[in-house]
């Protein structure tokens, strides 16, 4: 299944999620099922967003973009952290001020069912896209789900409050809830804004690729033929990896070229969609940016 319709349902869920959360709101006064729906309207903007981001991350290499447009993805997670981190605070400034004018919650059943229903759909929806973006490698995707995650815990953090506000009588302990779930999510805003930044500066491939990687170059080393300034990194979707191939100076060029492309074949076929580049390099010798000092900055392969 594409992005694009995991994004779509992740915006119909959203929609339907803040009308039970702001007929929730309605019907009882609580401070805590105003801030629970204020952050799935958060929701609504940052699921238009993804979709925007993954759509122009979709779009095909060019002039101007000869290696595609995949990094868009980590400006829709980065948005998306800013934006959960915003209602965070507003959710802190909200309850602050209601425990400062505390006042009692009414028809709290009926707010309960309405926001336990949503979440239902947004915990549903959040497991679902999870699944998604493992299978497609998507951070957008994941931004979105965890997203939905902290929504969930926040309506849980909210009902639990709520029911409580009648039974002890304690009117502070609707805000008190807020805040601590406020503070929840205010952590995971952090985690997407970092990893975010991480993708927007080529970090390299994970360590189950890492590991597949060094599995077939361990294939193919011999004493004729060797590896090093393995590199690798990840855009959105897209992986990468260049590295030197040495081989004998004596060999013919018909040769060495179908050593390089057996490697070069065995990396696409142990890591799907990879993007491969391999220079080829007499035993002995060095790129001239390697020969000028370049510092070799290395995938870190596992031993």
């Amino acid at each position: 299944m594409h992005i694009r319709r995991y994004l779509y349902v992740s915006l119909i869920a959203a929609l339907v999620v803040i009308g039970l959360k702001m007929l929730a709101w309605k019907l009882t006064g609580s401070v805590g099922f105003l801030s629970d729906a204020m952050e799935s309207l958060v929701n609504v903007v940052a699921a238009g967003f993804a979709l925007l981001m993954v759509s122009i991350a979709g779009r095909p290499p060019d002039a101007d973009h000869p290696y595609g447009h995949s990094k868009a993805e980590y400006f829709s997670s980065g948005i998306e952290g800013l934006l959960v981190g915003l209602a965070a605070v507003l959710i802190i400034i909200e309850a602050a001020n209601r425990l400062m004018a505390p006042r009692p919650v009414e028809a709290v059943a009926a707010g309960v069912v309405l926001t336990a229903l949503a979440t239902v759909v947004n915990a549903a929806v959040a497991w679902w896209m999870l699944r998604g973006s493992r299978n497609l490698r998507s951070i957008a995707l994941e931004a979105d789900a965890r997203h939905l995650l902290a929504d969930v815990w926040t309506s849980l953090g909210v009902i639990i409050g709520v029911m409580l506000v009648p039974l002890t009588g304690w009117l502070w302990l609707d805000p008190v809830v807020g805040i601590v779930v406020a503070l929840h999510i205010l952590r995971e805003a952090y985690s997407l804004v970092a990893r975010s930044v991480d993708g927007l500066m080529d970090k390299s491939l994970p360590d189950d690729d890492l590991a597949a990687v060094e599995k077939v170059l361990e294939r193919y080393r011999s004493a004729d033929v060797r590896f090093d300034h393995v590199r690798t990194r990840r855009a959105g979707t897209r992986r990468f990896v260049s590295m030197h191939m040495h081989m004998p100076s004596q060999w013919s060029l018909g040769h060495a070229a179908h050593c390089r492309l057996a490697v070069e074949k065995a990396l696409m076929d142990a890591i799907p969609g990879i993007g491969v580049t391999i220079e080829t390099l007499p035993q002995g010798e060095e790129s001239h940016q390697e020969e000028c000092g370049q510092p070799e900055a290395s995938a870190h392969l596992p031993e």
